[in-house]
């Protein structure tokens, strides 16, 4: 499609070759100056409960003008010396997006059906770009100081246009501009005006200001406050006052649910939410509920030890050990092929329970001797 080799680089979660996990994806401009940060961006807010691990995709760029300018400018209005002898070819370069690269993704990495485009300047300008021109292809975007005056302002005709005719867009965009004065500044007020007025049903939007922040610095911060708007609400609630997770086993489900009809893929609860509300129900004497709780964790994440070490303590406390001694021994087996850091405790759990269920043998054998 572009005539030339790309070098595309991928950033997976962490444990992705030890699971079967299915991760949304995150496209990224500039790749090679971004995909450090954000990957550990991903990373910390994941591990913070505040959205879902994420596959990072960032393309490095060969002519940045070119590929993400969407009109041809030959010079800047009223200075001549200023030339674009390359730009104009961001349909070429989205097309490389649909046609190649997403395919390609998709083809060999595990993914959800669930795409975010991240760009950041001209990048940005790609971005809103793309969410014009190409809809449905991606379901949500960050537009980091997008270069919106690019060409007379020719994409917030084209925004006022894309949203006039536009009742439904069941997307995602979080925009943001540093401490950038003129042009650059009168083209995103400009275009907040528009997202203002705009009334399109489902479509979820954030235009944020750093004045501390300048057109270089303002990245991290922007990508950060994006991933949360796109994830919002992804944090399951929690009790005030002791931080217990509220709601229960029917609690945690409905709420993934309701994330998944929203984001437009199947949500699991995760492994370690659904285990924390397996101890709270055995904290409650709900042996039943702790029982299904860690089974449902078994059957989503059978590739994690610790989900089969906590499903046989529920069994041990309800005292049934014949049930407790094959997971506690599917736990530490796992924990050894996977170098799980708990797998001593593991250990220790089946040596356990093993001595007991042996002694509980030998002791009904003496009995039917006698």
């Amino acid at each position: 499609m572009l005539g030339e080799e790309r070098t595309v680089l991928v950033r997976v979660p962490a444990g992705y070759a030890r699971g079967s996990e299915r991760f949304p994806v995150l496209y990224m401009t500039d790749g090679d100056a971004h995909i450090q940060h954000t990957s550990a961006t991903v990373q910390f807010l994941a591990r913070n409960a505040r959205m879902p691990e994420m596959i990072v995709v960032g393309v490095t760029n060969t002519d940045r003008t070119r590929d993400l300018t969407p009109t041809r400018v030959e010079q800047l209005p009223g200075n001549p010396n200023v030339r674009f002898p390359t730009s104009g070819g961001a349909d070429k370069f989205l097309k490389f997006f649909e046609t190649e690269l997403i395919p390609l993704v998709e083809s060999k990495y595990r993914t959800q059906p669930f795409r975010a485009l991240a760009g950041h300047s001209l990048g940005g300008l790609f971005a809103v770009h793309a969410m014009l021109t190409k809809p449905e292809l991606f379901n949500s975007y960050i537009a980091v100081s997008p270069s919106l005056q690019w060409d007379n302002f020719v994409m917030i005709d084209r925004a006022k246009e894309f949203f006039k005719a536009r009742k439904e867009y069941n997307r995602t965009l979080f925009a943001s501009l540093g401490n950038e004065p003129g042009d650059i500044g009168d083209a995103y007020g400009m275009f907040r005006e528009v997202l203002q007025k705009q009334q399109a049903g489902g479509f979820a939007w954030e235009a944020a200001r750093y004045e501390d922040e300048d057109h270089g610095s303002v990245v991290m911060r922007s990508h950060y406050a994006g991933l949360r708007k796109i994830y919002d609400g992804w944090q399951f609630p929690r009790d005030p006052n002791t931080g217990a997770v509220a709601g229960g086993l029917k609690g945690v489900e409905e709420h993934y649910r309701k994330l998944s009809s929203r984001l437009g893929y199947t949500i699991l609860v995760p492994e370690a939410l659904m285990n924390q509300v397996g101890y709270q129900l055995l904290g409650q004497n709900n042996m039943e509920e702790a029982v299904a709780a860690f089974k449902l964790n078994v059957e989503r994440y059978p590739a994690s030890a610790n989900v089969y070490d906590s499903l046989a303590e529920a069994y041990e406390r309800g005292g049934k050990l014949d049930l407790a001694l094959p997971n506690y021994e599917k736990a530490y087996t796992l924990g050894q092929q996977t170098n799980d850091p708990n797998t001593r405790v593991f250990k220790t759990n089946f040596e356990r329970v093993s001595a007991q269920v042996k002694q509980a043998g030998a002791g009904s054998a003496a009995t039917e001797k006698k």
